[in-house]
Parts: C-alpha cells; structure tokens; sequence
C-alpha cells in the first residue's frame, strides 16, 4: 500500500470504522484481524469474503446463542515455541486442546457445501487432530495442572509427597499441644516455604529448630521444629523429583505440538479468518447493512441509494447521535467527473467520507448501510485530499498541503487507466486567487475525467458548475438548503448546482443587515443573483417533482396492495368454492357406500333361511327409508311451460313444503293452497311442481301486479317471517354479517328478516348503511314488535 493509500485510509476515518468491527469480535486474534481490516487484492476475493459474510449471517441467526467461539485461543506465539524446541506450559498445551476441540465444533456446525460453499471452503483447514488432543486432555487437568496419570513416575512422587505432609502435619499437631504454653498462637505458619510455630521470645530457647523469623515487635519467634526438619528437607527432594517429572511430562508434550505444528498453523489462520467473517456479518446486521453487488468490469455504473455515513450511523446508535440523513449516488457508466456545490456545513464533506468508505467497505467484504441493493465496480485504488474541519483531528490542510496530496494521488493513478479508481478532492483549488483556483480545479478535474472512474469534488466555484454543459462526463450535484429555515437539509440533489447561501448564512449568524445589503449590491453587476434565481427556480421544480414522484410511488404501492387483497379474495373464494364441492362430493360417495352397505346387509337377511314374513316386511319399511334417504335432490330447471291445475300438489319455495291447489285466480297469477292446517294466498311464482319444475309466468300477471300493486310491494314469497327468510347475525362483525345478510337476500323472493339486536347500534348502522349500497334492495324497516321491533330490520328486495 502506497504512502498515500495510507493516508486516505486515515483520512476518511478508516481506523475508527475498523475498532467499530473489533468490537463484534470474539478472540484476541479475531480482534486484531479486525483492527488490520485488510483489503481484498482483486475482485474475487471481495466477492468471496461478502459470500461468506453472508453465509454466516445466516448461521449465525439460526444457532440458538450465535456461532460460539469459546474455547478457542491465539496458539501463534505456542506454536512458535515449540517450534523452536522450547517446552510450553501446562496452561497453554491445554489451551491447544481446548481449540482443537472449538475448532471440530465449528466445523461440525458451519460444514455445509450445498447451503454454504464459501464457508466451508474457509473450514476445511479445520482439521481434526484426535491424537493430539486425546493424549492433551489425558496428561493435564482443567486449571493447567498435569494429571498423576501422565506419568507413573509423577504419580508415585506425588503418593509419598502427600503421605510426607501428612506424617510432618502430625508431628506438628502433637508439638503444638505439647508445647502450647510457650506459644504465642496455635496456628501452624509458613516462612520461607518451610512450616513454624510462633513461640514467645522467653520461651525461644526450650523449644530445639531453626529460627527462621521474627516479629517486628521482637516478642515472637517463628521456628521450625528440629523434629520436623528432616522430613521437611526430604518434601523438598521429592518436590523438585516431581518438578522435573512434570516438566518431562510437558516437554513431551510440547513435541508432539511441534510435530503438528504445519498443519495447525493454518487451523489457527482458518479460526482467525472464520472469526474475522462472523464480525464482518454481526456488524452488518448492528448497522442494519446490505449486500452489495460488486462488478469487475470497471465502468459499471454507481447506484447507492439511500447510503448513510457508517461512523455518523453508529454515534447515533451508540452515543445519541442526531438521525444520520441518507444520501443517494447514480453515477451512469459514462460519467466521470461529479461537481458537488452548496453551502458549508452542508453536508459535501460526508457525501464524500460515505461514498469513498463504501468503496472501501465493498472491498473488504463488508455490508454497507443503504436502502435497497447496492451496486458499484471493484475500486482498486479510493485516494483522496480532504481538509475537513469537522474531522476529529481538525486536520486543516494549507493550499500547498492540498497541492502536494493532489499531486501524490495523480503519480498514483495508472496510466493508461487499469481498473476503477475513485477521487475524492474536497474544495479544490480553495486557498488561493478564486481566478487560479478555478482555472486549476476545471484543468484538475479534465485531467482525472481521463485517468479515473468516478471523481467526487466539493466546490464552490461557478466556473465548474458550468463544465456538464460542454462535456456529458460531468455532471452537476448539490446539498440542499432550507430558505425558510436558513438551515441545511443534507439531502443531495442531483443534476441542480447548488448556491452557496454565504449572504443567508451570515445573515442568520447575525451579521450586519446594511453589510448584508451591500454585498447583495456588490453581487448584482455579476450577474450572481440572476443564476441564483435560475438555480432556485430549478430546486423548487426538483421539489415539485419529488412530491409527485412520491404521491405516485404511494398511490402505485396502494393500488399493489388493493390489488393483491382482491386476489387473495378471489383465490380465498375458488379455495372455498373447490373445498365444498369436494364436501358434497364426499358426503354424497358416502351416502351412497351407507346405502349400499345397508342394502346388502337386508338381502343377505332375507336370504337366509330362517326369515318370515315379519322379517321381510321390516326389510321393505327398511329399502323404502333408504331411498327417501339416499334419493338425489331434484335438479332445478328453468321455466318450459307448466301450469299447475286444481288439486295438484306443489311446492311453496318461501316455506319449503308441499301443498295442495285449492283455487287458481281467473289470470292464473294466484292461487288459493293448502299447506297442513294453514290456507294460504300465494303467487305463481313463489312455487314450484314436486319435479323441480318452475310454472310459466302469466300473461296478465305484469299488468295485474302493475296496475293493482305499487312497486314498494312487488315480492314472490310472503309476508310471513319463516326460518328461511330469516338470518341472525349477532355476534358477528360488520362485514361478515354483510356475507351473510347478502348470501340470503340472493335466494330471496320476499322480505328478509334480519336479527341484529340492539346492543350499542354499531351492527345495525354498518348493516343499514351497506343496505343502502345496494341498487336491489328497495327499502329496510324495523320489524314489527312481535318480530323483534328495534333489534330486528326488515329488507324489502326490489
């Protein structure tokens, strides 16, 4: 990486972003990694890097707690040594254990070649090592110690160790009853190693060992016992015996470290590459990042949408930051050369610090914070020459500084153009005479219009703005600013140059007013305020444009949303429509396997020898049953001709009965039934023959019923409230007692009755209000008090 790649790097806040990304790591090394945050070589390898973000990303929300990396250490300083033929310690051989086993786990969970070919491609050097770590975990304990069982030796040494403590602790004890009198304490202390009794300075003399120390008050003595100290030398023996057999024990064991060593240099790489993706993937999601489309081809075009500042993002998460204003960027295939103008602390700088980190973020394989898919070419070079004085550091750069880092990041670009490369030169040419320093940023600007892909530059000379007009690389952008306000809106626009708003700004920050006036006179001659006029014209006709294109985006999302409602109905109803006549298909295969069944179960009866004449007359009551039973309903047909006659039975459609014609009115559009006890006055067509025949209609029955009978009161059934004709719907919701209401006013030949109940009246208003929706419904009442009265309407179909 060249000097000024480097430089670029600290410039747009590259560190920072990457103690971000550490912070979502799990090992020490994972952590460094983090912070190195390298740059994929080529375009490939950015493409595999988000492959595996994006895999873990996955795996990591289906495992229950995430993807567990515990257990696994930094070996590389282990390995080093032992390597070298040094002996490791106990705690660190069983740290090797412990990642071997935290690497057979994380294998076991990640391998996947179908649903996640890059990571496990990234796992594969996770190989397991089972001699190594069986024969680890067999010679050391939790805690780093060796085990006894590592060694017969060790083990022999550590049985008399203990049996030699506890014949001197013994010892001790009965010194301590016998001698009590000439003791200070009755605790048994420890100096140098070596075990003493605090005897009283008098008494220093009665008491036959070695006087290892003193009190600082010289009353008490600290003595070892002459009786104990042979034993206590031989403990001291045989604890260096078995210092040296532990230390035989882990000299072993660092050598079989060492004979693995290849092969778990790239299983410490892989843990470190397999935590470096999973932070990559977790910091994704914490920023609520998307993919990115990377493409090799170094003209593919630009398109960020919605793109927020990573580091702004995070302070708002993190530390109470304001909203973060997204920016959108299209740069097309063609374009070379973007002109970003407006006012200060407008937001220029951090159009420029996002773009340039999503470039980078891309790169190194790292979601970024935009709403949609993102795409943009592979940049192999992001430079940039950024004096930002909102920068943490208040880096604020010097015209010659400017001039030195411009000239660095041309003699870095390629010549002729190899790749895509992307510049970001904040205030170019500022500093000096604006004459020069406009002449200088347009011969800057045409000069990397040919040797870069995309060129981002903030401005405020005029000059520049003017440059898109006579060569179609360029293009024109600026940040919004709120007039009424006085405030930026940190949107950027694109296709509109931006005004600087300098008099505005110094107005609002409380400047002179008659300073103000004068450099609005000074302006005149130079034909500024008819371009700021022309400019200003341009962003309220942006503006009107948005708010169209967003009142048709919201109107095309309603009317996506109607639509797929209806179809969903609609698919809801054939659902329905198919599931009911499988019902009825299945009840009537039913009825006919019942009947069957029934009927063949009598004739086996009647065949058999034994059966009387009882037996057979049950059996014909029994047939007749089932055929009333299993008889299909008689189809319905349209009107072909017939008449009823005088005492013909037929059928009242409005009660479902049969009846008997007692009288047909002299037009035959009434007739006089008999249906049980009740002697009713019906219409012709309010029935039909037993067959399922509909009667021909009358010929003087339009003219009776017009010229005798108001058009309020034409119906086919009657006036009697009947179990068909009548529908409760209490308990349910408006619109599914519309479903219901509805599906009975279809088949109705009279008045319907309809039971709502009073209640709080929101039923019955959403009822009566739907009712008067539809065109062939005539008329809805309140039933009669016997019928319900209030908590019952009537509704009269025209």
């Amino acid at each position: 990486m060249s000097g000024i790649e480097a430089e670029t790097l600290a410039l747009l806040e590259w560190p920072r972003l990457a103690d971000h990304l550490a912070s979502f790591a799990s090992t020490v090394a994972g952590r460094q990694r983090c912070r190195a945050l390298p740059l994929a070589a080529d375009c490939a390898g950015s493409q595999r890097r988000l492959l595996e973000t994006t895999e873990l990303l996955g795996l990591d929300g289906l495992i229950e707690g995430g993807l567990s990396f515990q257990g696994v250490c930094d070996l590389t300083a282990t390995l080093l040594h032992c390597a070298k033929g040094g002996t490791a310690s106990a705690e660190a051989l069983l740290a090797v254990a412990t990642t071997l086993a935290a690497g057979r786990r994380l294998r076991r969970q990640i391998e996947d070649p179908q649903l996640r070919p890059a990571s496990t491609d990234l796992v594969q050097e996770l190989r397991s090592q089972p001699e190594l770590e069986q024969r680890l975990r067999f010679c050391l304990e939790e805690g780093g110690r060796v085990a006894d069982r590592a060694c017969p030796v060790l083990a022999g040494l550590r049985q008399q160790l203990a049996a030699g403590r506890q014949q001197r602790r013994e010892r001790l004890q009965e010194l301590l009853r016998r001698f009590a009198p000439l003791l200070q304490d009755t605790v048994i202390s420890e100096r140098n190693g070596r075990p003493v009794l605090a005897v009283k300075a008098g008494a220093a003399s009665q008491l036959s060992g070695l006087v290892h120390d003193t009190s600082a008050s010289g009353s008490t003595v600290f003595i070892e016992p002459q009786a104990v100290i042979a034993l206590g030398n031989r403990l001291r023996e045989w604890e260096g015996q078995e210092r040296q057999a532990e230390q035989r024990v882990l000299a072993e064991l660092s050598g079989l470290v060492a004979l693995q060593a290849e092969a778990l240099g790239p299983f410490q790489e892989a843990l470190v590459q397999l935590d470096f993706g999973l932070a990559r993937a977790r910091y994704g999601l914490e920023l609520g990042a998307v993919r990115p489309e990377l493409s090799a081809d170094p003209t593919s075009p630009w398109l960020l949408h919605g793109l927020r500042h990573p580091l702004l993002l995070w302070q708002q998460r993190h530390a109470g930051g304001q909203e973060v204003v997204p920016v959108s960027v299209t740069a097309a295939a063609t374009l070379r050369v973007v002109a970003i103008t407006g006012p200060n602390t407008g937001g220029k700088t951090v159009t420029l610090k996002s773009v340039g980190l999503a470039a980078l973020m891309a790169r190194a394989g790292l979601f970024l914070p935009c709403a949609g898919t993102p795409r943009l070419p592979w940049c192999s070079l992001v430079l940039a020459d950024i004096g930002d004085e909102q920068s943490l550091q208040q880096n604020l750069s010097t015209f010659s500084g400017h001039v030195r880092r411009i000239a660095r990041i041309l003699a870095a670009l390629p010549e002729p153009a190899a790749g895509a490369s992307l510049v970001l030169l904040d205030e170019v040419g500022a500093g000096t005479d604006p004459g020069e320093g406009a002449a200088l940023a347009i011969a800057l600007l045409r000069h990397l219009a040919d040797r870069a892909r995309l060129t981002l530059a903030t401005t405020h000379f005029g000059e520049l703005k003017a440059l898109k007009y006579g060569d179609s690389r360029f293009e024109n952008a600026s940040v919004g600013f709120d007039l009424e306000s006085l405030s930026p809106t940190y949107q950027l626009q694109w296709g509109i140059p931006g005004r600087s708003n300098a008099l505005a700004i110094a107005a609002r920050l409380g400047l002179s007013g008659a300073v103000i006036a004068s450099a609005t006179e000074l302006l005149a001659p130079r034909g500024d305020g008819e371009v700021n006029q022309v400019i200003r014209g341009l962003e309220d006709q942006r503006r009107r444009q948005q708010e169209a294109a967003e009142d048709a985006a919201a109107l095309l999302a309603r009317t996506e949303l109607l639509h797929e409602e209806l179809l969903q109905r609609w698919q809801q109803q054939q659902e329905q429509s198919a599931e009911l006549q499988e019902q009825r298909r299945q009840a009537l295969e039913l009825s006919i396997r019942s009947g069957q069944k029934e009927v063949r179960r009598l004739i086996h009866r009647l065949r058999q020898g034994q059966a009387d004449g009882e037996s057979a007359r049950q059996a014909g009551q029994r047939l007749k049953r089932l055929e009333q039973q299993h008889r299909p309903q008689p189809q319905r047909r349209e009107p072909n001709g017939w008449r009823p006659v005088l005492g013909e039975r037929i059928r009242l459609l409005s009660l479902g009965k049969a009846a008997e014609v007692l009288a047909i009115s002299p037009g035959g559009a009434e007739l006089t039934v008999r249906c049980g006890v009740m002697r009713l006055n019906v219409e012709l067509g309010g029935i039909e023959s037993l067959s399922g025949e509909k009667p021909a209609p009358s010929e003087s029955a339009a003219p009776k019923v017009q010229v005798q009978m108001p058009s309020s009161h034409r119906r086919s059934g009657p006036e009697v409230r009947t179990e068909r004709n009548t529908v409760d719907v209490r308990g349910l919701r408006v619109h599914e007692a519309e479903a219901a209401v509805e599906e009975t006013l279809r088949g109705a030949r009279g008045p319907v009755w309809v039971i709502h109940g009073i209640g709080t009246g929101k039923l019955k208003r959403g009822l009566r209000q739907w009712l008067d929706t539809l065109p062939w419904v005539e008329r809805v009442s309140d039933a009669e008090k016997g019928d319900g009265g209030p908590g019952c309407s009537v509704v009269w179909v025209a």
